[in-house]
């Protein structure tokens, strides 16, 4: 028998095995799960020739073992617990502990698998500080000012959030793509003095029957214990999406955990803030957008801010700009998105590399060297072949400590600018503005 003839009904078992986890048949899931398991054991004793395909086997099997396994413990609680209401219906004495040695049992494994969601969920803390300051923000002053009034001020003056002043417990961060959304969380996370929890769907999501809302409330349940606190939701679209008939049950289940955590009934909330950031703001569930209290509207950069970014992509790299190039090239970059023109000035800023690849003749100059930081009169610099200095070699005959490569100039981005294009069109502007003027604001 060939290795496909294994792994074939392998796969067929596994798949009949997850549609009975998910009907919460759990004893035919298990039997079923067990017979997948045997199938894979027989394909990996079978495969000699590629190891790589070995080991994806191997894994597979140890993921559906680890199910089994969970499956089989749930069923034999369950039994004993069974057992124990029997006996005790039957005049069986409760000095005997079935029952509540069955509870404690239970207790324990809840308690088990509450630590461990907790634990899936610590890489989600932000232990180092993204070092990304308000001034490397540039623009966005009044989305700053909102932030810095929600998690800021409510830590250095508690005394102005009393009686019904209290700082806000949801801002959902909306715009187009590249705007700078997450680049403000992280300026969040550098500046307040709070316990930052940054997650996505690819943290919340997971293939096992109830577990995704059991991490949310995992999540929530962390934010509260180490607050003042931060969770941070990227792309909150990709699981709080509209309801349709297209959604299934784990992904509603996942909405209204959400919701219910995001509402804090029954809990005490206050220190705990919950931001979010969305390209499609529309697309959102309306009851999860009610409970962003305030919807903050990250447009495209205005002409100073993209005066800003240019000035800070380029940093410290040597050029020759003045400052009227740099309102030339922000003024023909109206429509860029603040990731279009990080890509830009990258672009640009290879263009010196791209000279000294291609120069057949460089010459000698005087300049800093990169490895001593000394000014040295032996550098070359790539030149015309008909410079009356020229020497006739390549790049690669160049000494790597005799490179001085050309400064980036105006040039450069007009060369860079030629093959740019924005990444958002005017119908997408379009569709914000409605948004924004719709449920939004803008700051």
């Amino acid at each position: 028998m060939s290795y496909v003839d294994f792994v074939t009904p392998a796969i067929e078992h596994a798949r009949q095995a997850a549609e009975k986890d998910e009907a919460k048949s759990y004893d035919e899931a298990q039997r079923l799960y067990l017979k997948s398991i045997d199938f894979f054991m027989t394909a990996i004793k079978h495969e000699t020739k590629n190891p790589k395909k070995k080991d994806m086997l191997k894994q597979k099997v140890e993921e559906l073992m680890g199910r089994a396994e969970q499956i089989k413990t749930f069923l034999k609680e369950k039994s004993e617990i069974e057992k124990g209401d029997a006996d005790t219906s039957n005049g069986g004495s409760p000095a005997g502990g079935s029952v509540s040695k069955a509870k404690s049992k239970k207790e324990k494994k809840e308690e088990d698998e509450k630590q461990q969601l907790m634990g899936q969920l610590e890489g989600a803390i932000v232990k180092e500080k993204p070092n990304v300051k308000w001034e490397d923000v540039a623009g966005l002053e009044g989305a700053k000012e909102a932030l810095k009034e929600a998690v800021i001020l409510p830590l250095k003056f508690p005394q102005l959030f009393t009686g019904k002043r209290t700082p806000w417990k949801g801002i959902l961060l909306y715009g187009p793509p590249g705007t700078g959304k997450s680049y403000l969380a992280k300026a969040v996370a550098t500046e307040a003095n709070s316990t930052f929890f940054s997650v996505s769907a690819s943290d919340l999501v997971s293939k096992w029957q109830g577990e995704s809302e059991k991490l949310v409330r995992s999540l929530f349940d962390m934010a509260r214990q180490n607050k003042p606190s931060i969770i941070f939701v990227d792309e909150i679209d990709s699981m709080c999406s509209s309801r349709g008939e297209g959604d299934n049950d784990s992904t509603r289940r996942i909405k209204t955990e959400f919701l219910v955590q995001m509402q804090g009934v029954g809990k005490d909330d206050s220190g705990v803030l919950v931001l979010a950031a969305t390209n499609i703001p529309w697309g959102l569930d309306p009851a999860i957008r009610r409970r962003f209290e305030r919807r903050i509207y990250i447009p495209l950069p205005d002409l100073p801010a993209r005066v800003a970014m240019l000035k800070i992509h380029i940093g410290k790299t040597p050029n020759t700009l003045k400052k009227e190039d740099f309102d030339e090239l922000a003024n023909l970059t109206d429509g860029y998105s603040g990731s279009d023109i990080s890509v830009l000035v990258r672009n640009a800023l290879m263009e010196p590399v791209r000279t000294c690849q291609i120069a057949t003749h460089f010459k000698v100059v005087s300049g800093t060297c990169h490895l001593t930081g000394q000014t040295c009169d032996d550098m070359l610099t790539p030149c015309s072949p008909g410079d009356s200095s020229a020497i006739e070699m390549s790049l690669i005959d160049v000494p790597s400590d005799k490179l001085l490569p050309p400064d980036v100039s105006k040039r450069d981005f007009i060369k860079a600018l030629r093959t740019a294009r924005p990444s958002v069109s005017k119908d997408d502007l379009h569709a914000y503005d409605k948004f924004t003027n719709d449920f939004g604001q803008e700051c």
